[in-house]
């Protein structure tokens, strides 16, 4: 199981943090071992869950590659159907590139609908959107001389270059799924069929909902490997991801300390945080981790969210959880 993080990439004004801070703490995750570094992407303030907005990812993660040496950068997620395929083909590649091939590509369809208004881009197109993005981006990795007709993606005759190092392309994580919480997150999911048929086609690694239940997951999982097999697909073709934001609090520490940290970014209360993220000291942080990976049957991928820079934060989670999360 790989172990990685994702990055409390907030927009604070004058508390974000500096890329020197950044680049501190990821070199420092390197030394301790952590695979892979992941930023969400929110375009405004997604209210209620959240109260901040997100540093921008694909600008975000151009930075940090010239700061880090082995840690692979990527995103967990980054809504696709706010980008235009040609342009963003071409600045994923560059990212693949600059950072010597250590790009991950996780997207998603996204969920917030003032983000969209924002944008003047129907909410209720955003998963064929996100179908055709997919489409075209890889035919623009894979190929010269490229030409795509969709319901709302044109071009003729493209060669694109700077090609990603990674080939065909960089690896394609995709997020989604069924979930309990969709009422507090503003989700409305007329059918999740078409999201499970997009991970079967595309994906790489699939990224359940951290609220999922297990009995969701293993009810999305068997339709998923059902759609591949229709496609041609193993199975053994698409790894999952266990992600989820992490406080672990000191011996005797009441979980009311965690508040500053929580409310910085999350719209939510301390009951929502107990019941739905990670918090908790070391050890039962360790056993909730242990008893979700057991539940979903496995994961390939372990991805935790602390929630700030601190590099101290990482050497508790190498240090008290995960020895206890892989022994």
């Amino acid at each position: 199981m790989k172990i990685g993080l994702r990055l409390p990439s907030f927009a604070l004004g004058e508390g974000t943090a500096s890329l020197d801070a950044m680049g501190a703490y990821l070199r420092h995750a390197e030394d301790l071992g952590f695979e892979s570094a992941l930023v969400i992407d929110h375009l405004l303030i997604a209210r209620p869950a959240y109260r901040v907005a997100w540093l921008e990812p694909v600008a975000l993660l151009s930075a940090l590659a010239g700061v880090t040496r082995t840690i692979r950068l990527g995103t967990m997620v980054l809504v696709l159907p706010f980008r235009d395929p040609v342009a963003f083909a071409k600045e994923w590649a560059t990212l693949d590139v600059l950072s010597g091939g250590r790009s991950i590509l996780g997207v998603g369809v996204g969920w917030s609908e003032p983000e969209f208004e924002a944008l003047r881009i129907p909410y209720r197109e955003r998963g064929r959107r996100m179908s055709e993005m997919l489409e075209a981006i890889t035919a623009l990795w894979a190929g010269d001389d490229v030409s795509f007709e969709g319901e709302f993606y044109r071009f003729r005759n493209v060669t694109l270059e700077p090609k990603p190092v990674q080939r065909p392309h960089p690896p394609i994580w995709i997020g989604g799924g069924t979930q309990p919480s969709e009422r507090i997150y503003g989700q409305q999911v007329a059918s999740i069929e078409p999201v499970l048929r997009r991970i079967a086609r595309y994906a790489t690694t699939w990224v359940p909902h951290s609220s999922a239940t297990a009995e969701m997951v293993a009810g999305d999982l068997d339709a998923i490997h059902g759609y591949m097999a229709e496609l041609g697909r193993r199975p053994d073709e698409l790894s999952k991801v266990y992600s989820n934001f992490v406080h672990v609090l000191r011996p005797g520490e009441p979980p009311e300390a965690a508040a500053p940290y929580f409310s910085t970014y999350s719209g939510m209360d301390l009951d929502y945080w107990q019941r739905f993220y990670l918090l908790g000291e070391a050890e039962a942080v360790a056993a909730r981790i242990r008893a979700k990976i057991e539940a979903l049957g496995g994961v390939d991928h372990l991805v935790l969210n602390p929630l700030d820079w601190d590099p101290a934060r990482l050497d508790v989670l190498a240090e008290q959880v995960l020895p206890l999360v892989t022994a």
